[in-house]
């Protein structure tokens, strides 16, 4: 059974850093897609960053050059580095995880396995 619980959210204020950590258990390295979201009151939930089997990722564009995503198959986790963070970015950050045989798919609907989800609060 999949289980996944994030760490690390906080507040900062704007151009600050955080560091979100999601512990995962009942995900087989080298099978499932990982993958951060987030979703701030009255919007959608959007993907953040998604790391492939072959640890090849994708970021969205809003985040590109200032968030990292990397994951640690022989511990377990997945974390993601938030520098230069801006207000835009507060929300709930969630860890997502899906078994695939194939391709990842940067979508909140095809991943099934979802963390509680930690909030984060940048002011300006």
């Amino acid at each position: 059974q999949v289980h996944l619980v994030e760490s690390g959210g906080g507040s900062v204020h704007a151009g600050g850093s955080l560091r979100l950590s999601c512990a995962t258990s009942g995900v087989t390295a080298g099978s499932y897609c990982l993958g951060w979201f987030r979703q701030a009151p009255g919007k959608e939930r959007e993907a953040v960053a998604t790391i492939f089997h072959s640890g090849r990722a994708y970021y969205a564009d809003s985040v590109k050059g200032r968030f990292a995503i990397s994951r640690d198959n022989a511990n377990n986790t997945l974390d993601l580095q938030m520098n230069s963070l801006q207000p835009d970015d507060s929300a709930t950050y969630y860890c997502a995880a899906r078994w695939s045989s194939g391709s990842c798919v940067n979508s909140p609907s095809w991943f099934n396995h979802w963390g509680q989800g930690t909030q984060v609060t940048v002011s300006s």
